[in-house]
């Protein structure tokens, strides 16, 4: 399997190499390829009988030519010769008709990972995750249902469990009228399952909950077993939850919460926020935007990391990129194109897809755990929220104002008690940063957004 997937990927790399060519050679100033393929098998479990399977696989090519500045953006998934032929002249023509962008072009030369250069080996490839098959999967979701489903009389019902599995290659080539810039390829595989609980509460109300594992490599997973217990356990810790009344309270984020969060802080630091002055992080560079006790990295060189990669979505090395230094905003998350607008130069964090232009995005982005064990960030909380769960989005990236509806439990006297629900939180997002009192030692690293519990020391939190 593993020579099969090689040649996979010298396959795809030459593909791109050769269609970069072709656009030159039909009057392209310039030009970008990006080749995937991949395998996906989808289960879903319910009641411990099937309903899904879902197998596909797939093919297709991304193309962005420039001429005199014009650029176009076109994908197929035709790869036969004759068409792709067809495709390149037809991507060059539909060029003229778009709007000259005198910063909208290929990045430097000097700025490409150098031809021939070996790339750094970080290890995403399993294969036993690429072979697993459709049997395999059912059982992972058939046992983990079970252990809900079995934890406790109270859990009524299941939304079902379902298990995903993924092998997929990637191919990059950059090409001008001097040739070829940038030729790379990686492959990846990833696996995932979940089960969401369901039990009967007052009133008629249902409770549910849900709870997953995921990895690069099958034999990192939680165990089925694991797994459907605590999301039985995460459900039947919301039976009677109520409201609370509107107050001012210290507010603990557990670590699924914190990761929204996280998610929210990226969103103002990526390099388009900032050149469409669209984020109140806007010249802030080396101020206090967080606590100290706060340090934000993307870092896509991680080992077997779910969104490592060893280049950019243009061809440039991928590296480690500190944000927030101890409360410090060290830096902004830029591809060529916002680089360009903001004066400056690409970080490596242009993403790509087959079918759109490149753009900024993170590849693992973590909030570095702290010190604190996650019971400590309860102590001395005389009377707090400890949220699990957050619902719809409130933010207004342009003033930093945040709110968002919370689930969780009520602190008292450093212990978590009666579940609470239908409650909103709210506090200007850099006041919410900076009032961080304490971080768990808790990092959850089983997606690429990465964060542990933290504590803020005050927000306001809307009852009744």
């Amino acid at each position: 399997m593993s020579h099969v997937s090689m040649d996979k990927q010298r396959e795809l790399q030459a593909l791109a190499e050769t269609v970069a060519a072709l656009a030159i050679d039909d009057g392209a100033d310039a030009a970008e390829v990006i080749v995937g393929a991949g395998q996906s098998l989808s289960v879903k479990i319910r009641q411990g009988q099937k309903e899904l399977l879902h197998e596909s696989e797939s093919h297709g090519l991304g193309l962005r030519v420039f001429v005199n500045h014009r650029s176009a953006v076109c994908h197929t998934s035709d790869l036969n010769e004759a068409e792709l032929r067809r495709f390149v002249h037809d991507t060059v023509e539909l060029s003229q008709l778009s709007e000259p962008d005198e910063l909208n072009e290929l990045p430097d030369r000097q700025d490409l990972i150098p031809l021939g250069q070996s790339l750094l080996d970080l290890d995403l490839w399993d294969d036993q995750t690429a072979k697993l098959s459709a049997p395999e999967l059912f059982d992972i979701a058939r046992r983990t249902e079970a252990a809900a489903l079995g934890f406790s009389k109270k859990i009524t019902n299941s939304d079902g469990a379902g298990c995903d599995r993924n092998a997929g290659y990637m191919a990059l080539a950059l090409a001008d009228k001097a040739g070829l810039g940038f030729s790379g390829s990686s492959r990846g595989t990833y696996c995932s399952f979940s089960v969401e609980a369901l039990c009967d509460d007052e009133g008629g109300k249902k409770r549910n909950a849900s709870f997953w594992s995921a990895h690069r490599f099958f034999q990192q997973l939680a165990t089925p077993e694991s797994v459907g217990q605590e999301a039985a356990r995460r459900a039947l810790r919301k039976l009677g939850a109520q409201k609370l009344a509107t107050a001012e309270l210290p507010v603990v984020f557990d670590s699924d919460a914190s990761r929204a969060l996280l998610r929210t802080l990226a969103s103002v630091v990526s390099g388009g926020a900032i050149y469409r002055k669209s984020s109140y992080l806007c010249g802030r560079e080396g101020t206090q935007v967080a606590s100290p006790l706060i340090t934000i990295v993307d870092d896509p060189l991680r080992p077997r990391g779910p969104g490592s990669r060893t280049f950019d979505g243009e061809g440039l090395a991928a590296r480690r990129n500190v944000i927030v230094d101890q409360g410090i905003l060290s830096g902004y998350l830029l591809d060529s194109y916002s680089a360009r607008k903001l004066g400056r130069r690409s970080n490596g964090c242009a993403g790509r897809s087959v079918g759109g232009s490149p753009h900024v995005t993170t590849s693992n982005l973590i909030l570095h755990a702290g010190t604190t064990e996650p019971q400590g960030l309860l102590d001395g909380i005389e009377r707090g929220l400890y949220v699990t769960d957050m619902m719809g989005f409130g933010f207004n990236a342009v003033t930093g104002d945040f709110s968002r509806g919370a689930a969780g439990f009520l602190i008292e006297n450093g212990q978590l008690t009666v579940p609470v629900s239908e409650v909103t939180i709210s506090a200007n997002f850099d006041d919410l940063l900076k009032r961080i009192d304490a971080v768990g030692s808790d990092l959850d690293e089983r997606s690429s957004t990465m964060s542990p519990s933290l504590r803020v020391s005050k927000m306001t939190v809307a009852g009744h």
